[in-house]
């Protein structure tokens, strides 16, 4: 980042190819979209680009870089829920079959995997249903592998704040999943 902030012209698009994936996945599973996921990953890069000199030097990029991606992502939630129109469920299951044909062992029977993914998608509804602050926590630690600290900084909140809404997360999929878990005879 220091060489984009300098003017690298190289230094840019490597900075896209390292982190563009992580953006998108984050995006993508806070909206369960991935289309926006793909508009809003570009928009924070350009946002990046253009603030590109109030990177502050010794901070953390990739926490400066999801408080943008995860400030963005909760616009467009107010903005969907303005429209009445905050869940795309067929977005995320469509992900959500995306990512499971990708892991799929070519050895399992196509029973087991279309119950797999039945499972998958139940589970990418069960979030879907979290509030988006609680949301947006669970995301980025269960998902994206943030540590605690990071994730308070990125979305502006103590620490002990972002462990109560990520246990408050876990909880609500845990009610949520749980029939389902019992249902496939899991504990």
């Amino acid at each position: 980042m220091a060489r984009v902030a300098e003017e690298d012209e190289r230094a840019f698009p490597e900075l896209v190819r390292r982190y563009q994936g992580r953006v998108i996945n984050l995006v993508s599973r806070v909206l369960n979209d991935r289309e926006c996921a793909d508009d809003l990953a570009q928009e924070v890069f350009v946002r990046v680009f253009v603030h590109r000199r109030n990177y502050r030097r010794g901070s953390k990029f990739s926490t400066w870089l999801f408080t943008i991606a995860a400030n963005l992502a909760k616009n467009e939630i107010r903005r969907r829920v303005r429209r009445r129109n905050w869940f795309s469920l067929d977005a995320l299951q469509e992900l959500l079959k995306d990512s499971a044909s990708q892991l799929a062992d070519p050895t399992e029977g196509r029973e087991s995997r279309m119950e797999r993914e039945q499972l998958q998608e139940a589970v990418g509804r069960a979030i879907a249903t979290v509030p988006e602050k609680y949301r947006v926590a669970l995301v980025l630690r269960d998902i994206e592998g943030l540590a605690y600290e990071e994730i308070a900084l990125v979305l502006g909140v103590p620490g002990g704040t972002v462990r109560s809404r990520i246990n408050r997360a876990r909880g609500m999929l845990k009610r949520k999943i749980q029939p389902l878990l019992r249902q496939e005879g899991l504990p």
